[in-house]
């Protein structure tokens, strides 16, 4: 048995874990802390979710605290669907204290403070479930009743490009034809640039909605990029990076920045002069660009090793550059049963036109 005789009880500190809301003082600490954060994601940052807003979504930011330190915490979204079992929804989120250690107390703790507040919204807002998804590459045990969501918010797979190494031996890395696609660029002459001019926005929907409509995939409307840049531009989160060949812009791209990780969030190229290769020059500017604001990774956000996979097109292409193939848990779901089962009534009184 421990000695305990001579400790002064008076010395011990206890340390509380407690979780407020978040307000507008707090966003400088809020987004500080999700860039340092292992798996920090752009879409749990304050500009991402003011973007969000502006889309129609309600945002609700809560912090966990250590004492007065900022430990953790989520940012969720809800977007009310009329006469639709709605979901609570925190994209990227949550973000825990000691992750790595999958048994710590403190991260189970944490988890279970933000779902007691996730069940006071879901009641709020009458959803039915909370939906997360945090870019964890493990399930811990502590998700208790969480199941696999029948769809993802974030590319549960995705190709990441390790930036740390030299500019010689990231090149080096790349495959055989990528490598050589890229050095034909360069003799080509492409011109990159990168620019949160908002005058660029029109020109990189253009090449965007060209590729939407020759590839086939579901594509956002301009409105929804007109609220993205103007959103991120203005918090230094993002940039558009064109590409040109003789005075002409043959490809463009969005890049988001959120503390050691750059991603490739939307792209969209001519189809005029592929012999030039102007999107491989593109890419190579934005990682070199993206280590340069001291990032050590290049995400490709959304990529597959399934040839049958409606990705497996555009990931031939990504994976020219190298990287490694990493995947998520992906999206999980919590139903809160006693608000699904009232939603349900609610919605069949609906369809029967509230007749007894």
């Amino acid at each position: 048995m421990n000695d305990l005789t001579g400790i002064n009880i008076k010395n011990i500190t206890v340390s509380y874990l407690t979780i407020r809301q978040l307000t507008l003082a707090d966003s400088e600490s809020w987004d500080f802390f999700v860039q340092a954060a292992p798996y920090g994601c752009f879409m749990q940052s304050w500009a991402w979710a003011d973007f969000k807003e502006l889309e129609g979504y309600k945002t609700f930011r809560y912090g966990l605290f250590l004492d007065t330190k900022l430990v953790g915490g989520c940012i969720f979204y809800f977007y009310p669907h009329p006469s639709k079992a709605n979901l609570l929804i925190a994209p990227g989120g949550p973000i825990l204290p000691c992750i790595d250690e999958l048994i710590s107390a403190r991260t189970q703790e944490s988890m279970q403070m933000l779902m007691k507040q996730a069940s006071i919204l879901v009641k709020e807002l009458s959803a039915i479930a909370l939906r997360i998804e945090p870019l964890w590459t493990q399930k811990p045990d502590y998700l208790t009743g969480f199941v696999r969501a029948p769809a993802d918010l974030l590319p549960s797979e995705t190709l990441l490009v390790d930036l740390r190494p030299s500019e010689a031996e990231i090149l080096a890395a790349m495959k055989p034809k990528g490598r050589y696609n890229l050095r034909l660029s360069w003799r080509y002459g492409i011109e990159t640039e990168f620019t949160t001019d908002t005058q660029a926005i029109p020109l990189f929907y253009d090449f965007f909605w060209e590729t939407v409509k020759r590839q086939q995939f579901f594509g956002e409307p301009y409105g929804f990029f007109i609220n993205l840049c103007q959103t991120l531009f203005k918090a230094n989160t993002a940039e558009i990076g064109l590409a040109r060949w003789r005075g002409e812009v043959l490809a463009a791209i969005i890049v988001v920045y959120c503390g050691h990780r750059a991603t490739y969030l939307y792209g969209g190229r001519s189809f005029e002069h592929p012999e030039v290769m102007a999107p491989y020059a593109l890419h190579w500017a934005a990682m070199q660009r993206a280590k340069a604001r001291s990032c050590t990774v290049y995400d490709f956000y959304g990529f597959t090793r399934d040839p049958h996979h409606a990705y497996s097109k555009f990931s031939r292409f990504k994976s020219q550059f190298g990287g490694v193939p990493v995947t998520t848990i992906g999206a999980h779901d919590y139903f809160f049963y006693d608000q699904l089962a009232d939603t349900l009534i609610g919605l069949l009184k609906n369809l029967g036109g509230n007749n007894p």
